[in-house]
């Protein structure tokens, strides 16, 4: 089985060597991007018990269009960059979560929440806040939470 992907490689060596190199830019991409995007998450942002407000709408209907167009092609390129660092090197699940947040879709905001009640999937966010000088995530409330309390 080696020799068969060896054998590939040595037939394609401007493809490994494309494929390398893309891997080496997705996991550059990841190094720059998710500190910054994750020093912009909102403490409450998955504790919040509704849906969060468009914040966008506040611009003329032209700048909201393009910016959520901007938004949602940003989120579609992390997602997609999250679901190659499962196979290569980088932060694939934290590098999705990140997408998600920036993609509009239906069913979004039980995601989110949902992902975020991972203790290591929050606990890699909130050491990424931490290493910014950043106050944690508060993690989503449980349905118990909101009864109790």
């Amino acid at each position: 089985m080696i020799e068969t992907a060896l054998h590939w490689v040595e037939v394609h060596q401007a493809l490994s060597a494309w494929i390398a190199g893309l891997s080496v830019a997705v996991f550059l991409l990841s190094l720059l991007s998710l500190p910054f995007l994750v020093a912009l998450i909102p403490v409450d942002y998955f504790a919040a018990p509704t849906h969060r407000p468009d914040r966008l709408r506040r611009h003329h209907p032209l700048v909201h269009a393009l910016l959520r167009l901007l938004k949602n092609l940003s989120g579609a390129l992390l997602l997609l960059c999250g679901l190659l660092m499962l196979v290569l090197p980088g932060q694939g699940l934290l590098t999705m979560l990140m997408g998600l947040i920036l993609l509009d879709f239906p069913g979004k905001y039980r995601l989110e929440r949902r992902l975020a009640a991972n203790p290591h999937l929050l606990g890699a966010i909130n050491w990424l806040r931490r290493s910014r000088g950043l106050a944690p995530v508060l993690p989503p409330k449980t349905p118990t939470d909101q009864v109790g309390g």
